[in-house]
């Protein structure tokens, strides 16, 4: 199987002393449970929801052979939330944001099997939390409507003090070890996850 994530610095991992975020442990984890997994981690840091919108399937097509089954995972936004360069708004307004997350969604689903998580918060930016919040609860609703698997990592990363702790001694936004682990854990144990691997078998 291959599984192609698609998202931002969360995705990538960024901040992870160990170069592997929570794309890295969650495959490591699956294979050691004996499922034969190639996943490829697309995550791009300062990535908005636009910015994936333009990418995605070409990126993915040349990853996803259609002889092979293959799956593709999503997680962004956070960067659509955090502030513009002028300091007066979002980058993107939550209105975009759900134009292209349902335009990906749409294209995706109706191509292969597909996922989608939350955006994750970040620290002592109470506004910015504000904004990824509402943001979350609308993908959530996004999702449902279509069908799509939904984890919700805002919620869950503010209310972790390993997350917290890591992104503030940090660069304010990305964790360490800790934050990342948190993820995979969820993700690992999240029945969508589960099926979406034990449904090549």
């Amino acid at each position: 199987m291959r599984i192609c994530f698609f998202g931002d610095s969360f995705t990538h991992g960024t901040g992870d002393d160990h170069a592997l975020g929570w794309v890295g442990r969650v495959l490591a984890e699956t294979r050691q449970r004996g499922r034969d997994v190639t996943g490829y981690n697309l995550g791009v840091r300062r990535n908005t929801s636009a910015d994936i919108a333009t990418r995605w399937r070409s990126e993915a097509q040349v990853r996803l052979p259609a002889e092979y089954p293959c799956r593709v995972v999503f997680s962004f936004g956070t960067n659509d939330c955090s502030a513009n360069e002028a300091g007066d708004g979002p980058r993107l307004e939550n209105a975009q944001s759900l134009r292209h997350a349902e335009a990906i969604l749409l294209e995706a689903r109706s191509w292969l099997p597909t996922l989608m998580l939350g955006p994750a918060s970040v620290a002592n930016e109470p506004e910015v939390n504000e904004r990824i919040r509402a943001l979350s609860k609308a993908y959530a609703t996004l999702c449902e409507r279509l069908a799509v698997p939904y984890l919700e990592l805002c919620q869950l990363t503010l209310a972790s003090p390993a997350w917290q702790q890591e992104a503030l001694t940090g660069d304010g936004a990305h964790p360490n070890r800790g934050g990342y682990a948190l993820i995979a854990d969820a993700v690992s144990k999240w029945p969508a996850w589960q099926a979406l691997v034990e449904s090549a078998r």
